[in-house]
């Protein structure tokens, strides 16, 4: 079976398709083909409301090749999702409908909540009987999940993201509404929190860790991780670092979000699986085209 998930962000936007191999209980997924386009529709929507004309051509354009790589897959089915900027953008609907009629393609532009239940099904595999908090940050908004047992026990999203663009005092206001959800959910007085993190900026933080295969890092790393990205300019974080233009400019700001949530849950380590919103979605789109619940998952990576 072959599956396609389309992650549209405030930043960029993703085509995953997976091919799934089934083993009695055992359900594994590896990668055919995963491609990443630095779209930013955030930078419209978090500025002016809407997606420019410009915009919205290339939009079109990109979903114009995604549909024709899942045809040319032929895969069983697919998933498409837009998140934060979609959904504040005045025109997302009418954009998610002419790209429907247009090139073919299906939409689905989600909410916060259920974001945060499909990147819930994105962590599965990484998950033991202990709790957890997951950090999403993404462009445009920032999902907080709590996890205990491997079932999602509480969940918020917070308009605070790498693209979006705050004054200092809009995004103190943030931080300090964050921390007073945190503190009034059932984990307040919790110890032994691990701190799961998804998300570009997280996932590039942990390359320049050079760590082996265990998938964590302790805050005091994290801390020292964002002072030394600090250190360098844009233009150096792109030379001497290799980032992309659109990772080099938001790497910073997105990494004070993880350590701010890690301070305030007292957790002292974060794991960082690699997996974002389409591997959810291709997990999610499984147990649709199925119906059956995936309780063994395994990730394989690329062919």
């Amino acid at each position: 079976m072959k599956l396609a998930a389309i992650d549209i962000g405030s930043n960029a936007i993703r085509l995953q398709v997976v091919k799934v191999y089934e083993d009695e209980d055992l359900v594994s997924f590896k990668n055919l083909q995963l491609l990443r386009f630095p779209l930013r529709l955030g930078h419209d929507v978090f500025s002016r409301g809407e997606i420019s004309p410009l915009t919205k051509e290339k939009f079109i354009k990109l979903m114009s090749i995604f549909k024709h790589l899942i045809d040319l897959y032929e895969v069983e089915d697919y998933f498409a999702v837009a998140t934060s900027a979609m959904r504040e953008a005045v025109n997302g609907k009418e954009i998610s409908q002419h790209i429907l009629e247009e090139v073919g393609l299906k939409i689905n532009i989600i909410t916060g909540k259920k974001e945060a239940s499909i990147l819930n099904k994105a962590i599965r595999p990484t998950l033991k009987n202990r709790r957890y908090v997951h950090i999403d940050v993404g462009g445009g908004s920032t999902e907080l999940n709590l996890i205990e047992g491997g079932q999602l026990v509480q969940g918020r999203s917070f308009k605070i993201g790498s693209v979006r663009e705050l004054t200092s005092k809009e995004r103190s206001a943030v931080f300090t509404s964050m921390k007073k959800w945190i503190n009034s959910t059932s984990f307040r007085k919790s110890k032994n929190i691990v701190g799961i993190g998804t998300g570009g900026n997280i996932n590039r933080l942990y390359g320049l860790a050079n760590k082996a295969s265990n998938m964590a890092i302790s805050y005091a790393e994290l801390k020292a991780l964002r002072a030394y990205v600090k250190a360098f300019t844009y233009e150096e974080r792109m030379s001497i670092l290799k980032m992309n233009p659109d990772r080099a400019d938001v790497i910073v700001p997105a990494s004070e979000i993880y350590l701010r949530v890690l301070k305030e849950m007292g957790s002292d380590q974060i794991l960082v699986p690699k997996v974002g919103l389409k591997d959810g979605l291709a997990y999610e789109l499984y147990e649709r085209t199925t119906r059956k619940n995936l309780d063994k998952i395994e990730y394989l990576g690329y062919l």
